[in-house]
């Protein structure tokens, strides 16, 4: 088998930024030629201009015990403070932090002030109830205000947290717990989902209810969803008593830069998850920089909205550390995207004039594929950016997104990064890039990576490969909690001084980088080796596809057959018959791409199983076509997704 993933698919629009946008950009080319002529001087510069520090760093990067880095080591700083305190003294305190949506419409304006104030009242109940510095708090909360204030009452006081999604289930809650050993859990009754309250405090106490003791000694309840809820006296608490009881001030502590900021889990191939762990100055300085230089912040003017929950990296990053480092104004929704009618955000971006917006893909195709004519009833005219993150952009969802969300104007920032890398690594630079649909395109200034083959060696242009980090960078994982050797193995042994990704890229004939999702969906056809992420792309650029997905099957003729399963766009369905759709994207992919990557077989679907975090669970879909009993299905949205689909093959 050839060590290079085939490329086939070919992209020739370009979008150039318009003179307008150039004039006022936040970053030029300057960027790059400082960070070309000495990377960590670049990268000490960023930390003097994005962070506040208590004691200036006079050492960059410690990279004497590689994998594990230092950054800005002998700094100390208070993450909390550089995302509060500092706008209020420099007479900030009246800008708006977070306009906050409720799902059932309620609303909420705080301003730097108010949040200040807020967060420092929350960190004294921390304290009152025992959390100090290093200490670990699991916040299960939904996407409130209460949470963002959590989040940061947890960083002032130097404890550690633990964010978990609102959707995963006790048993995954429990898991975090133990691994953690956290001593607090801070959750709420409930949350608004699809016009519903979700509970989550029964989650909590069925978590800590499982055999063995449990290191939580308190469970702070917030009241949202005001669904009943069970209690036990002396470990559950009300968050507004204890919050009310606090004292109002609080100074900020510094602690080291090195200091640990927060724990985030993600899935792990040996079934227990893995811990990430973020530290403080290089995370912080990394977020700021990327948050103010990727978007093109104007604090004074832009309103941005980023629909990540802060669950998940993209909420911990540029929901809550970035643009309040960076002292934005942001529009905060605890909702889905369609409840209580499909055209809730447009009317959000309407409601507070954002213009800067950033979500994933997979939302994308879900508002293609129910018409153009939902958005355009709205005024989008205040967006000026637009970002997509979480996985590759197909070229024509990003086509439309350009066209009907940014009105054919605003320039499209893709952007590639991992929780583990903490923070935006690979994005176009709005007022410098020529963009390119689907491509993520060019390492931002201050950050390597390369794309290499199965021996480590540099990929030519127009070929495939695996995406490596060759060099740190201020915002990386500092290693997986409490299991060190873990994070070199799962890391770095790969090819020793280079971080493995996980993804495959190819660089195109201009040297840009293009995303080929997760080398575990790299099919293996008749000896060349197939992106499924390629050829979701063909399927999707043809007009009757709002969205698609493409797994490997096994195949006695060829070891690996292309299966696709498609959601037809709902003007279409009723034009042609089944079996003409799926005849003519069979075609369709052979003209796009080549005859090899003919789909075998094209199942077409009405849902897609997906994560609540929006990504496609594409090991279900593989054991739907390879006719095995569909496995875990535990952290999808909607569970129901998988049966019908069963039931849909038979």
């Amino acid at each position: 088998m050839p060590d290079n993933i085939d490329n086939l698919l070919t992209e020739g629009r370009r979008f150039a930024p318009s003179p307008e946008f150039v004039d006022q950009a936040v970053a030029g080319t300057e960027l790059a030629e400082q960070a070309a002529a000495d990377r960590l001087a670049f990268w000490a510069e960023q930390a003097r201009r994005h962070v506040t520090w208590a004691t200036e760093p006079t050492e960059t990067l410690d990279w004497s015990n590689p994998p594990f880095a230092k950054w800005f080591a002998d700094g100390r700083l208070n993450v909390a403070y550089n995302c509060l305190d500092r706008h209020v003294e420099a007479g900030n305190g009246d800008r708006v932090a977070l306009h906050f949506e409720g799902e059932p419409g309620d609303t909420r304006t705080v301003t730097y002030a108010e949040l200040t104030a807020d967060v420092k009242r929350a960190a004294n109940a921390l304290l009152d109830l025992g959390v100090g510095p290093g200490d670990r708090v699991v916040i299960y909360l939904p996407q409130i205000c209460e949470a963002v204030t959590a989040m940061l009452a947890v960083a002032r006081i130097g404890a550690v947290h633990s964010v978990v999604f609102g959707g995963f289930s006790a048993e995954s809650l429990r898991s975090r717990i133990d691994d953690a050993r956290a001593t607090l859990v801070i959750t709420a009754d409930g949350g608004w989902r699809k016009g519903q309250v979700s509970p989550l405090k029964p989650a909590v106490d069925a978590a800590l209810a499982v055999d063995g003791e449990s290191t939580v000694r308190h469970v702070l309840v917030v009241r949202r969803g005001e669904n009943e809820i069970d209690w036990t006296e002396g470990r559950d608490i009300w968050w507004h008593d204890a919050v009310a009881a606090a004292a109002a001030e609080h100074v900020a502590e510094p602690f080291e830069a090195e200091h640990p900021l927060f724990i985030l889990y993600t899935s792990g191939t040996t079934g227990k998850p893995k811990g990430i762990l973020h530290t403080s100055g290089g995370y912080l300085t990394q977020v700021a920089y990327t948050h103010r230089n990727v978007f093109d912040l104007h604090p004074e003017t832009d309103v941005f909205w980023c629909t990540a929950d802060v669950g998940w990296i993209t909420g911990h990053s540029y929901v809550v550390y970035g643009p309040l480092a960076n002292g934005a104004t942001q529009v905060l929704y605890e909702g889905t995207p369609d409840s209580p009618e499909p055209g809730r955000w447009w009317s959000l971006i309407e409601k507070y004039g954002v213009t800067l917006f950033y979500t994933a893909p997979t939302a994308i195709r879900g508002f293609m594929k129910a018409g153009r004519e939902i958005p355009q009833a709205h005024d989008l005219t205040s967006l000026r950016l637009l970002g997509s993150v979480g996985e590759p952009i197909n070229p024509e969802a990003w086509m439309w997104y350009r066209e009907v969300i940014g009105g054919d104007v605003a320039p499209i920032v893709d952007t590639w990064w991992q929780t583990e890398t903490g923070a935006i690594m690979i994005s176009p630079l709005p007022g410098v890039t020529e963009t390119k649909p689907g491509s993520a395109q060019t390492p931002l200034p201050g950050i390597s990576v390369d794309v290499v083959d199965d021996h480590g060696d540099p990929v030519s242009n127009g070929e495939g490969g695996l995406l490596v980090v060759p060099e740190p960078w201020p915002s990386m994982l500092r290693g997986i909690w409490g299991d060190p050797d873990r994070y070199v193995e799962t890391y770095w042994s790969r090819f020793g001084d280079r971080y493995f990704a996980g993804d495959g890229a190819r660089r195109d004939a201009d040297g840009d980088i293009w995303l080929l999702g997760r080398v575990d969906d790299v099919m293996n056809v008749s000896g060349h080796r197939l992106s499924t992420a390629e050829i979701e792309s063909a399927l999707v650029s043809h007009p009757i596809v709002a969205e698609s997905a493409v797994v490997g099957a096994s195949d006695e003729t060829t070891g690996q057959a292309v299966v696709a399963f498609v959601i037809l766009r709902n003007k279409k369905k009723k034009s042609l018959s089944p079996e003409e759709a799926v005849a003519q994207l069979r075609t369709h992919v052979a003209q796009q791409i080549g005859a090899i990557a003919r789909p075998r077989t094209v199942f077409l679907v009405d849902e897609l199983p997906k994560t609540r975090s929006g990504k496609i669970m594409r090991r279900l879909l593989r054991d739907v076509a390879e006719g095995r009993e569909v496995g875990d299905t535990t952290t999808l949205a909607d569970t129901s997704v998988m049966t019908v689909i069963s039931e849909g093959m038979r």
